[in-house]
């Protein structure tokens, strides 16, 4: 009997931008109800790919098949057609519009002549069940809609065009951590249909548990395809980066390169806060973890005085002050690094220059038309080795890692003391990720204080040499280096006490 073919099979598929190879000769097949995940580093090739397949490039060479037949697209129209649709990172909603008009949006039902409402809406209610969403209607405005329910309606959108294979593209970048079991949900519901689906993503966690086959990809080829249940996570990162996973975290500091406490937060409290006492040494990186809306990110803008305590006090060099504004912590030498590097780290149309002198040019006048001040952030971006077309590039067009590593140059820039890092490898590769970690740990080398909050386990007791775990706007109770992820979430979840972890 022969063998049923791929649902999906590209062969040889190369692709070049004005005399640039971005793609060469690459081989990938999805199967029916197979999640096949697509890593590598940014730049690696994978975006390129996922474009060719879903139309919006036409590849250079090569073949793709659709159930055994060749087929070519001249746009996202014809891959859409054959039953190809894509989850993008950022949503392509209309906001004003009901839920049922977005997922029907350009083939809308139509009865003698008039857009058929009733039967938009009745089918909207069918595709929403299919897919286990009940929370909310069809005829609510998707504006109305949380990050989770909006991804949904993508994936109806899809699923309304009789889509067969999904390409989902960073699908959890924008979910807190209790969405992202509902997409786990989501993705076995389809899989469970018989729709494949190309899955890419950054954080090897969900990649592990959701796939059935990883391809790695590097520099525009495809460097191997693994059967994920006979895969490990060493031995995924040493594909994608050509070095093992136990060399990814930089050493932690030794208790002689530890110095004096340089912040104190004492019954610190406000709105998200409930009597937080922390404090934060000289040459250390104090690691926050916690849930999400467990209050990480409330204490770094509250010290950061984006929103202040409201009571307690703060200590600075063993002397109290007040922080009540973002400018107030600037010039008491404080840096915060933002979760939300696209709505608050960064402004997408000025350049990479004007984006690492940002912070500098808003605190302080001195620094305007300073051409030393210019030359010296220069030097930091070469530094922290920001890769640009230039520095009057607009900041928009560069990979997130590379966003991140302007926004560091920026506050590297002031010579802060401490530094607030919120979620700072989010949405970055693989490699980009360890080159932030090595200069965060060289900044607490440097006699720098480090706060970092992060929720993936692996980077928080990786970097942290203590670790602060946060509960519903409290301190839950501190680890030191090397606990082991169950206590962490042991505490952050209230299974466990500090004594249970001490013990």
């Amino acid at each position: 009997m022969p063998e049923t073919p791929p649902l999906l099979r590209l062969g040889g598929i190369g692709k070049a931008f004005l005399g640039v190879r971005v793609l060469s000769d690459v081989d990938i097949d999805v199967r029916a109800g197979e999640v096949h995940a697509v890593v590598g580093e940014n730049g690696a090739g994978k975006s390129t790919l996922m474009k060719i397949i879903s139309g919006v490039y036409t590849p250079d060479g090569g073949t793709i098949e659709l159930d055994g037949r060749a087929v070519g697209f001249k746009g996202p129209r014809d891959a859409q057609a054959a039953g190809i649709g894509i989850i993008h990172q950022e949503f392509n909603l209309l906001p004003e519009r009901t839920v049922a008009e977005n997922v029907f949006l350009g083939h809308e039902p139509v009865r003698r002549g008039l857009v058929d409402r009733k039967a938009m809406h009745a089918r909207t209610a069918e595709l929403l069940a299919a897919a286990g969403e009940t929370s909310f209607d069809p005829g609510v405005k998707v504006g109305r809609l949380g990050v989770a329910q909006q991804q949904v309606v993508e994936i109806v959108k899809a699923l309304a065009l009789d889509a067969r294979l999904l390409i989902m593209d960073e699908p959890t970048a924008a979910l807190a951590d209790h969405e992202v079991e509902l997409l786990y949900a989501l993705v076995r519901r389809l899989q469970e249909r018989g729709i494949g689906l190309l899955y890419v993503s950054h954080r090897l966690t969900e990649v592990f548990d959701l796939s059935d086959r990883i391809t790695v990809l590097k520099d525009g080829r495809r460097v191997t395809t693994l059967a994920t249940r006979d895969t490990t996570g060493d031995q995924l990162v040493k594909h994608m980066v050509g070095r093992d996973l136990a060399s990814y975290y930089p050493p932690r500091a030794e208790p002689g390169d530890i110095g004096a406490v340089r912040l104190a937060v004492h019954s610190g409290a406000n709105h998200k806060l409930r009597g937080v006492d922390v404090e934060l040494r000289a040459g250390e990186i104090l690691g926050i973890g916690g849930l999400q809306g467990s209050g990480r990110s409330a204490l770094a803008r509250a010290i950061f005085g984006a929103d202040p305590f409201t009571a307690g006090t703060v200590e600075l060099d063993g002397a109290r002050i007040q922080l009540r504004s973002p400018r107030a912590a600037i010039r008491a030498g404080i840096a915060y690094v933002t979760e939300d590097r696209k709505g608050e780290g960064i402004v997408a149309g000025q350049s990479v220059l004007d984006n690492a002198l940002l912070a500098g040019r808003a605190v302080f006048p001195s620094w305007r038309g300073r051409t030393d001040r210019t030359v010296k952030v220069r030097d930091l971006l070469a530094a922290v080795e920001v890769h640009a077309a230039g520095e009057d590039q607009e900041i928009r067009f560069l990979s997130g890692g590379n966003q991140q590593k302007v926004v560091l140059a920026r506050w590297l820039a002031l010579g802060p003391k401490i530094l607030l890092f919120d979620e700072p490898t989010r949405g970055i590769d693989v490699g980009a990720k360890s080159a932030i970690h090595d200069l965060v740990r060289q900044l607490a080398r440097d006699g720098a204080a480090v706060l970092m909050i992060s929720s993936e386990l692996p980077e928080l007791l990786g970097m942290s040499d203590r670790i602060v775990v946060m509960r519903d706007g409290a301190i839950a109770g501190q680890l030191p280096a090397g606990a082991s992820e169950e206590d962490v979430v042991g505490l952050a979840t209230g299974a466990l006490t500090v004594e249970e972890v001490t013990a």
